[in-house]
């Protein structure tokens, strides 16, 4: 029997996603599923819901347990998901973009680069590197798929910090063709499923590098269209990018607005609206998710008729390909091992791999265009020095890291961007370890 154990398994509707899948997977459809989650209330309502699909999609093959001990339910897993939050959206979200506001710092997500993502991955990465540890000792055998961000930077440190088989896994890759077509309008007339293409890059800033129907390359006509198509729209970041650097990026526009230096600046204000940039669009998300989940709760959680349907999460098919030796492909986020020969050795990078008995196996890809190569760089310079700061406990890392985000050293001076994260540092210090 496969066990699968989901650490964050209060994120309910993405455990309905993942482990629904599971159950609808024929070599997953009896797993012992086991659930963990810091609070109490959200873990009970997924097992209720997760109970209900079981019953109505699968016969009740699985068995579905949830435990209060985090060890335990890691002890002889398979498979472990994790999808944990540290500090929620209150205090630690809220935290990170209101004192950033203070300096004059206005972020969209913050939940992969910039002073955001540097913070969240430094709240994040002890406690999955504790129950990391923990899987070295009762699974030593089980693959952590990583589902949690900043996801470079946090599957970096595990794989750095402990002997765990691990991959980041992210929704861009699956999507960024079908949401490509359908901001050109033209999803009607072309169907993504008969195209081929090559993705690769690092997290939510992989490029899709080719594009092909028959055999013809199909980037001329998707720049032309791009070019025409009037400003501002939901994507014109991304196509702004894909005018001057050539090429596609997978991750949505509102990330990539504070993964580069160009878009939201105080100097040019006028930006914003010209690019249709939405500022604090992650506390709007949160606020509306919170709002809306009683409402959710009724449909989903107390809904005696809940079912599921096969959702397109890597997970479900890595684990089958795992456990029965039928082969596929995902998008992985794995360490540089000579992958992408124009990046990093050791730092994370988003590439295809193969998935059999043999586990998770990425593939070679060689040099990106220059260009792309360079604006990865400017990311994993602070990727790196984020990881290097949690495993070290150095505080003149985390330091680095902001000095080197794009966003922040085009709007701060090396001063601010000091008391910026010093500030940061006692507001977060619940959840953050001692930094010398």
């Amino acid at each position: 029997m496969v066990k699968i154990t989901f650490i964050g398994a209060g994120s309910t509707i993405f455990a309905k996603n993942v482990l629904g899948d599971a159950m609808l997977t024929p070599s997953l459809s009896e797993a012992d599923i086991a659930l963990y989650d810091i609070n109490e209330q959200r873990l009970r309502e997924s097992e209720l819901m997760l109970r209900t699909i079981n019953k109505n999609a699968n016969h009740d093959r699985a068995k579905i347990r949830t435990y209060q001990n985090r060890k335990e339910a890691l002890t002889g897993a398979d498979f472990v998901i994790n999808a944990i939050q540290v500090g929620g959206y209150q205090p630690s979200t809220v935290i990170d973009f209101e004192i950033p506001k203070k300096y004059g710092l206005r972020q969209t997500i913050g939940d992969t680069m910039g002073i955001g993502g540097i913070f969240r991955a430094l709240r994040t990465l002890p406690v999955m590197l504790e129950f990391a540890r923990e899987m070295e000792e009762v699974c030593p055998q089980a693959w952590l798929l990583n589902y949690t961000n900043p996801m470079a930077m946090l599957t970096m440190g595990i794989l750095k910090g402990t002997k765990i088989k691990a991959v980041g896994l992210c929704h861009s890759v699956q999507v960024c063709v079908s949401e490509l077509f359908k901001q050109l309008g033209i999803s009607e007339q072309y169907n993504a499923d008969e195209f081929q293409w090559k993705i690769a890059g690092i997290n939510h800033m992989a490029f899709l590098l080719e594009l092909t129907k028959d055999g013809k390359d199909f980037y001329p006509t998707i720049r032309e269209l791009a070019a025409a198509k009037p400003h501002p729209h939901q994507d014109s970041v991304r196509f702004e990018l894909m005018k001057r650097f050539g090429y596609y990026i997978t991750e949505s526009s509102e990330h990539n607005a504070e993964y580069h230096p160009y878009f939201i600046k105080n100097l040019y204000p006028e930006l914003i609206d010209s690019f249709d940039i939405p500022l604090d669009e992650y506390l709007r998300r949160c606020e509306n998710q919170i709002s809306d989940w009683n409402q959710m709760r009724e449909s989903i959680v107390m809904n005696g008729e809940l079912t599921h349907t096969r959702s397109n999460e890597y997970a479900s098919y890595i684990m089958d390909s795992i456990v029965t030796g039928t082969p596929s492909v995902i998008a992985g986020n794995v360490l540089n091992k000579g992958l992408i020969t124009n990046l990093p050795e050791d730092c994370c990078v988003e590439v295809p791999c193969l998935v059999d008995k043999n586990g998770i196996q990425p593939t070679y890809v060689g040099q990106l265009p220059t260009q792309l190569a360079a604006l990865n760089r400017t990311n994993i310079n602070v990727q790196e020095l984020t990881v290097e700061a949690a495993l070290t406990l150095n505080r003149s890392k985390i330091y680095q890291a902001a000095y080197l985000d794009p966003h922040l050293s085009s709007e701060l001076s090396l001063e601010a961007i000091t008391c910026l994260v010093d500030e940061l540092i006692e507001a977060h210090a619940g959840y953050l370890p001692e930094y010398k």
